[in-house]
């Protein structure tokens, strides 16, 4: 890819220019504007508090993943461009300017967390060579002000231009970034792969531990070692506040049935609890900090422009402005093929496609009609009845193919709808016939269902009204 250059002859605007046409990603430039060149258009002056959590949250939507956690990647320079006093000077800036900077059409990034080499010297290009441990592909769309976010199974079977039928993490080892966008592209329906985030394994431990930890809800006992990573795991059950250490090993387990797709639940799981921690103004004074500790951890082709215009649209989104889904498919049978792998649900990718990435026509006659929809039901209130009852109570509104899984340890107050495998229109549908409970947009529930019900305490409330109906 050619770099990325502004044009002088337009003042006011930032045009980028696009990639060799060879690329996959040429399709269109990236173009970033900047604010206050428009009459009646006020610059947005967002509280400090506010206005920090939004630009956490959007960068660790945009950068952060299960073995790399990061979330200031989009705002620190590329590496090497700016040492570390102007990148507290680039901040300053930023902060003083009311963020202009604007991106103007939605855009797609593939952000990589990649496997510790492990004999690559420390800082140099090498560190980036490996397996990508984590895909996760964004789209942030300015029109709406949203990010959709779609985590891509290390194992999912890909052919690779010049290797074959492979798993998709082995394209950044093969080829790099261009080859990993090409294939990533060529995977989902022709997509568009517009920038390109990688960020090294080390990354993860040091901004977790700046950060002072963070709070995670371990599900089980985990406990291996995975030697080939050189990482001891060994994490009880329950609430802990987790250090950069001990975060590596939530988010590297896979010891169990769910094997990788475990792990891209825990991806999530971590993207919300690093949200929740960096929405306390109190981590305002860090933020020097973790832009110079992270320049050595990442690559990307991304501008010093281009960063601050996604951070600038980070600060207009809302939390339901934010969705993530995993690329829907199943586990390879024993005796199916000689590796292990994620084998992608075509019918599911159109559809996830379509709803989160623009990418294709509409199909309203798929999956969300009730008696099709698979729905997981799991208790997660202090009823130890309730997983039953509300199978019944969802057999009564039409609902057929429902049933109750293990009982979800960590007792919560409200009733979440989990759209598991990214059928949005479903879960809202579903919503609306329950007059409760909020639909989460993320892939943390029963990996057969089409969606999963986690039942809060609030179900007793509504279970004591229907019963007196």
């Amino acid at each position: 890819m050619e770099p990325l250059k502004s044009q002088s002859k337009q003042p006011g605007t930032l045009e980028k220019l696009a990639a060799n046409s060879a690329t996959p990603n040429s399709a269109r430039s990236l173009r970033v504007t900047r604010e206050g060149s428009t009459p009646g258009i006020p610059k947005p002056k967002p509280s400090t508090a506010r206005s920090l959590f939004w630009i956490f949250t959007f960068l660790i939507a945009t950068t952060a993943s299960a073995t790399v956690g990061t979330t200031l990647a989009l705002i620190t320079p590329l590496p090497g461009a700016v040492a570390p006093a102007e990148g507290r000077k680039l901040l300053g800036d930023l902060w003083k300017s009311g963020f202009q900077y604007q991106v103007a059409r939605p855009v797609n990034i593939l952000v990589m967390g990649i496997d510790r080499v492990l004999e690559a010297p420390a800082g140099s290009e090498a560190v980036f060579s490996g397996r990508s441990d984590t895909m996760l592909l964004l789209r942030v769309d300015p029109r709406d002000s949203t990010v959709n976010l779609l985590s891509i199974p290390r194992d999912t079977q890909v052919d690779i231009p010049g290797i074959g039928t492979t798993k998709i993490n082995q394209a950044n080892a093969s080829g790099g970034p261009a080859l990993a966008r090409q294939v990533v592209g060529s995977t989902l329906n022709g997509i568009s792969v517009d920038r390109y985030v990688r960020i090294s394994t080390d990354a993860f431990r040091e901004l977790v531990d700046l950060l002072g930890g963070i709070d995670i809800y371990v599900p089980e006992q985990m406990s291996y070692v995975d030697k080939t990573q050189k990482l001891k795991i060994d994490l009880a059950p329950g609430w802990q506040t987790l250090n950069g250490d001990k975060a590596e090993q939530f988010a590297r387990f896979r010891h169990d049935s769910f094997g990788d797709i475990g792990r891209v639940q825990r991806q999530q799981a971590l993207i919300k609890a690093l949200r929740s921690k960096l929405s306390n103004p109190l981590m305002l004074p860090r933020i020097p900090g973790l832009i110079t500790m992270m320049q050595k951890y990442i690559d990307t082709n991304l501008s010093a422009e281009e960063m601050l215009a996604l951070v600038n649209l980070g600060l207009k989104l809302d939390k339901n402005d934010f969705k993530m889904v995993l690329l829907p498919g199943r586990f390879s049978a024993p005796d199916e093929f000689i590796a292990s792998y994620w084998i992608m649900d075509p019918q599911g990718r159109d559809r996830v496609m379509q709803e989160y990435f623009k990418i294709g026509a509409s199909d309203a006659s798929s999956e969300s009609a009730s008696a099709n929809l698979r729905i997981a039901v799991q208790n997660a209130s202090s009823q130890p009845e309730a997983a039953s009852q509300f199978v019944q109570y969802l057999n009564r509104l039409g609902y057929e193919n429902v049933y109750p899984i293990q009982d979800w340890a960590d007792q919560q107050s409200k009733t979440q709808i989990i759209v598991q495998k990214g059928d949005l229109q479903a879960a809202k549908l579903l919503q609306g016939a329950l007059k409760f409970g909020s639909v989460e947009a993320a892939s943390t529930g029963d990996l057969d269902s089409d969606l999963t019900i986690r039942i809060g305490d609030d179900w007793l409330n509504q279970s004591q009204v229907k019963s007196k109906q």
